[in-house]
């Protein structure tokens, strides 16, 4: 899959997602960390109908499918917000959903998942097992398997956030991304590269969780190590094949890796503005502020990629937290 194949594919996507999802709206930023002249906007897909981005996504597909596909029901593996995304659209469309589920997945993504009317299974510790035992399912049943990033339906509607900030700002220069699978950045980047190929496409990763990010650097798809991250969206592998590796390879401009402290801190100011706000959030906000500096006198849009955190990273945002 290329660069120029899914171009259209996301053109098609924009006509058609917006049954379910909505246009998110970008917010001017101010902080003593922004330098003067800079023009620097949030991309509030926290504000999507299911709290994050992966609803373009699983929209797109599950609106994809052939009639005998989806009368036959979809299997999903998610870390949560994916999984949310597919129950909705499942639900919203018709179709029968089932969502595989690690141990690492918080109680309050579970719980938005069942509200949906999909149906949970657990499956091992780590993302990487539950996407596994949910693709060995789907073969055995039949039904569609709908990757959270492996997929270029998925990808397509997830490019519809680059369609929508090529219309509500004039003359982007820069768009952070938090990046896991590379599901977003590679759906922005093929979609700028059309719309605005000037703009550069920052993927940024929690140093935790890189796999992508090392996969790069490698010139092949690798294991790496991860650590605890409070960016729990964008935990976990890229599998064997993934067309986003190809992908990110064309569109990636510049990659930036986020400590947990910048996280943290982005986090924290994202909190005072009253924005509910997950730690892949926090991954591309931390990234901006981090190389403010570089985008002196520039217009910079940071998507904002979820709002949907544990109870867990909730309890560090407030106020008197370690």
């Amino acid at each position: 899959m290329r660069v120029a194949q899914m171009q259209p594919m996301i053109e098609e996507a924009a006509g058609r997602i917006y049954g379910l999802t909505r246009e998110t709206p970008v917010v001017p930023l101010a902080d003593p960390r922004i330098a003067a002249g800079s023009h620097v906007f949030a991309k509030l897909e926290q504000l999507q109908k299911t709290g994050s981005f992966k609803l373009r996504g699983a929209t797109n597909k599950l609106m994809s499918l052939a009639r005998a596909d989806a009368a036959a029901g979809v299997v999903t593996s998610s870390t949560g917000n994916h999984g949310i995304g597919v129950a909705a659209a499942a639900q919203h469309l018709g179709i029968d959903a089932e969502v595989f589920l690690s141990g690492q997945v918080a109680e309050t993504k579970r719980a938005k998942i069942s509200a949906y009317g999909a149906r949970l299974r657990h499956a091992g510790d780590t993302p990487l097992e539950a996407e596994l035992a949910a693709r060995a399912d789907a073969l055995a049943s039949g039904r569609s398997y709908v990757s959270p990033y492996n997929d270029p339906y998925v990808i397509a509607g997830q490019g519809t956030v680059a369609v929508e900030l090529v219309r509500q700002l004039t003359g982007l220069d820069a768009v952070f991304v938090a990046t896991g699978g590379g599901g977003l950045v590679s759906g922005i980047g093929c979609a700028l590269r059309a719309a605005s190929p000037r703009t550069e496409v920052v993927a940024c990763w929690a140093d935790h969780s890189k796999v992508l990010y090392e996969c790069l650097r490698a010139g092949r798809i690798v294991e790496a190590p991860e650590l605890p991250t409070l960016s729990e969206s964008t935990a976990g592998g890229v599998e064997e094949g993934s067309v986003t590796f190809e992908l990110c390879r064309e569109v990636v401009d510049r990659a930036e890796l986020v400590s947990e402290e910048d996280i943290l801190a982005a986090m924290r100011f994202g909190h005072a503005q009253g924005w509910a706000m997950e730690g892949a959030g926090g991954v591309a906000l931390g990234a901006y502020f981090k190389r403010a500096a570089r985008y002196a006198g520039k217009t910079v849009a940071i998507v904002i990629c979820g709002g949907n955190p544990s109870a867990a990273v909730r309890a560090l945002l407030e106020p008197g937290a370690a």
